[in-house]
């Protein structure tokens, strides 16, 4: 099967959670916004289309389906691909952890826009400042302490079972962002996230998922995305509760 992914242009955002799952498995898709402007998604959202409708993108076109919300598409994808282990506990459990995932995402995109998302950042920093030292200082930690014992508990290489998932994919990606949007909180991380690490750089390593960063199709971060890197926005010196 070709899929079709439907995500805005020009930004990584959340349809690239789906995009490494993509790549990873060596699917055939095509990343249709990329290819014929952001245009051909209004259909979608306005219940032009057949199939269900989607709130906003990322949303998958799968034949004559339409499945939409990051953590759905990744579940609907895993079992197809391998990209998540064949017991129905593994599978709720590998949709818990992407749920989480998404969690931390949207936290991070409220660090730059707290108030509203009609609104340009210049028009919320005071708030954007003290949203962003909350979540440098307390919901980074406690994120990734909770992912950290989630990898200690299994077997120290993967989030679930003894094989790679969706999920390992996932929190690659949500490392990058962090990594590229608080780069001095991350870096105070460091030796609490040794495990999260590892795992990064094993994904990094995957044939299909190197080929894919190495290629013009891995959107650079930047700041139209949900990781946006504005150094006012992290503090100077980074302590974290022991």
């Amino acid at each position: 099967m070709r899929y079709e992914l439907y995500y805005w242009t020009g930004i990584q955002g959340r349809g690239e959670f789906v995009r490494l799952a993509l790549e990873d498995a060596g699917a055939a898709y095509a990343d249709v916004a990329r290819e014929e402007g952001d245009g051909i998604i209004m259909p979608f959202l306005r219940g032009e289309r057949p199939g269900a409708q989607p709130y906003a993108p990322p949303f998958l076109r799968a034949g004559r389906q339409v499945i939409a919300q990051t953590a759905n598409i990744l579940a609907f994808l895993g079992p197809r691909h391998g990209l998540v282990p064949a017991s129905a506990a593994s599978q709720v459990y590998a949709l818990q952890l992407q749920l989480t995932i998404a969690d931390v995402v949207a936290e991070a995109h409220d660090t730059h826009h707290p108030i509203a998302t009609d609104l340009y950042y210049e028009d919320q920093r005071p708030e954007a400042r003290k949203r962003a030292a909350s979540f440098c200082k307390e919901r980074i930690p406690k994120y990734l302490g909770y992912f950290e014992q989630v990898l200690e508990r299994n077997d120290g290489r993967h989030a679930l079972g003894r094989r790679h998932s969706y999920v390992d994919l996932s929190l690659f990606q949500l490392m990058a962002g962090l990594d590229y949007a608080f780069p001095r909180t991350m870096k105070g991380l460091r030796r609490r996230t040794t495990h999260l690490r590892a795992l990064s750089e094993r994904v990094a390593d995957r044939p299909n998922i190197a080929a894919y960063l190495a290629s013009p199709r891995r959107v650079a971060f930047n700041e139209d995305g949900i990781f946006r890197h504005y150094p006012e926005l992290e503090p100077r010196i980074f302590r974290t509760r022991q």
